[in-house]
This record gives C-alpha cells, structure tokens and sequence, in this order.
C-alpha cells in the first residue's frame, strides 16, 4: 500500500546461486596457473579434480564407447586397480551416453531369455514399470554404484565439451597426516577444505556495504552484497581415481 520510490537490491538471491555453482565448479575445473608473471602475483590457481587425476591419477580412453566393449574395457580398469590401492567400493559418475552403454552391457552379460527384455536381476512383474537400468554391480572383488552426472550432460556446462565422459571415485574414508593438527585423521577420498577461526569462516562469506537497505558502512548511495570463498577440492589418493575420456 506504499507509494514512491524504493530500493531493493535486484535479484541478488539469483546472484548467490551464481555464485555458489561457479565455486563448486571451480572444485572440479580448477588448474594450477603456469604463467610466472602470474604466479609472481599471487595468483596461483588451485587443482580441481580433473586436474589432480589427470595429473596424479589414471585416465582411460576411448571407454563406453559400444555395449559390446565396455566389459572388456572395464576389465582393463580393474587391473590398473589391482595395481594402487584396490579400494572394494567405488562410486562412478557417467554422461548419459557412457551409462546407457554400461547398462547394456551389463544386461547383455545375463542374456538368457528369450523373447523378454527383463535383464533378469530385477524381479520385474507386470504390475510395475520394467526397469532396464543398473545402480550398482560387482565385478571380481570390487563393487560398483553407478549414476548419471548432470554436469556432464547439461548443455551450459561439461555437456557442450566431450572430451571427458566420467570419473570413478572411491568411497570410504583414507588416514592422511595433518600438518596443522600435528597427527593422522581419517577424510573421505574427495573433500573441500577451506579456512576457519573461532570469528567464522571462508567457505562461504557475505556482506553488505553501502548507505541503503540498513546499510551505514560508506557513502555511496546504493547497496552492495559481496561474495567470498576461500576453499580447495583435496582429491586424496588420487591414484585410485580414473577419468574417463
């Protein structure tokens, strides 16, 4: 029921989730700068996951690529496996394309029916939706959960670039030493730190300057919210990590 001017600050709800993707990104896309003059500066970069595991991991090609290979290509895998840690349980995030391909090839491996096209592991009766796909399985000693990975089906992101079709991760935790605390912790296989104290932290921190909206921290005639985060992806043990390209 007011009338006359008002401020509000435009759509800065959109502006944080912005945000938010773009960081969270930033823990898979991130690159160490080579550049010196860059690094000279401050500006250093940070490593994402598919940097670590490329670096510091295994990367399997021309993978998934047909139904008829995929078994034959995932033995492969677990023989590099075999080699590192041989972690039991894995998590494997796929594109659409390379899930499709595994489902398949799985279903083929219990082919025995005929004229069906129930993959026979299912329990499937005709009062529910048949279901074509797997969410995990096991091959030799280790155990897989499988699903898709929006990020790299999605058009506006790693959907529009080909180039990488999924990664394997393990799961559990493993003991790494800490620096700081002085002994060995248990941290998953993938996780974020980032800086704390006892005043609050830099993984996700907000304010607000200006002279409007409650705002009394300078004179400018307008509200400002600024975003800051401080944090790195620690891709632990990445020799058990495969990318898959």
């Amino acid at each position: 029921g007011q009338t006359g001017y008002l401020w509000y600050l435009k759509a800065e709800g959109d502006t944080r989730t912005r945000f938010e993707d773009y960081s969270e990104m930033s823990m898979i896309e991130a690159e160490t700068i080579a550049n010196t003059s860059l690094t000279g500066a401050g500006v250093e970069g940070s490593e994402g996951m598919f940097a670590a595991i490329t670096s510091r991991g295994n990367v399997a090609t021309n993978v998934f690529d047909t139904p008829s290979d995929t078994i034959a290509d995932f033995d492969l895998i677990l023989k590099e496996l075999d080699k590192q840690g041989a972690i039991e349980e894995n998590m494997i995030f796929l594109d659409r394309s390379s899930n499709l391909n595994l489902d398949d090839a799985l279903g083929a491996v219990n082919a025995n029916y005929s004229g069906g096209t129930s993959f026979g592991v299912f329990q499937n009766s005709q009062e529910m939706a048949l279901n074509l796909g797997f969410t995990g399985f096991r091959r030799g000693s280790y155990d897989f959960y499988k699903t898709d990975w929006k990020y790299l089906n999605d058009q506006s992101t790693r959907g529009l670039i080909s180039d990488i079709k999924g990664v394997l991760v393990p799961a559990g935790t493993s003991s790494v030493y800490d620096q700081s605390l002085g002994k060995n912790i248990r941290r998953p296989f993938l996780h974020t730190r980032y800086r704390s104290s006892q005043s609050g932290d830099r993984n996700m921190k907000s304010w607000t300057t200006g002279s409007v909206g409650g705002a009394t921290t300078s004179d400018l005639d307008a509200m400002e919210v600024h975003y800051l985060s401080e944090k790195c992806l620690v891709t632990q043990a990445a020799n058990n990590f495969v990318l898959f390209k």
